[in-house]
């Protein structure tokens, strides 16, 4: 089972968001989490998910425990990562 922490930067793999980013602010408990795009940057609402519909991508944010959407943006902005979430994972067959 992958590694899950907050400020962790992920993958939707399921669902209407899959293979969107999103960021973990907040692990509800060992089978779900909460994320948040912000909205205004990867399209993904703040919403509770099951952690086994996420995959860790390796980067990760500074950010606090159930931190805001703007504190996310900010944090993203730090770390250079705001372009990398707009952009929606493509699969080649």
């Amino acid at each position: 089972m992958a590694s899950f922490e907050v400020g962790c930067v992920c993958i939707k793999t399921a669902g209407r968001d899959a293979l969107r980013r999103c960021v973990l602010v907040e692990i509800i408990d060992k089978n779900f989490g909460l994320v948040t795009g912000p909205k205004s940057v990867s399209g993904i609402r703040r919403r509770k998910v099951n952690l086994s519909h996420l995959e860790p991508t390796g980067d990760k944010v500074s950010i606090e425990k159930n931190a805001t959407d703007e504190a996310v943006t900010k944090a993203l902005e730090k770390a250079n990562l705001i372009e990398k979430m707009k952009k929606k994972i493509s699969i080649k067959a």
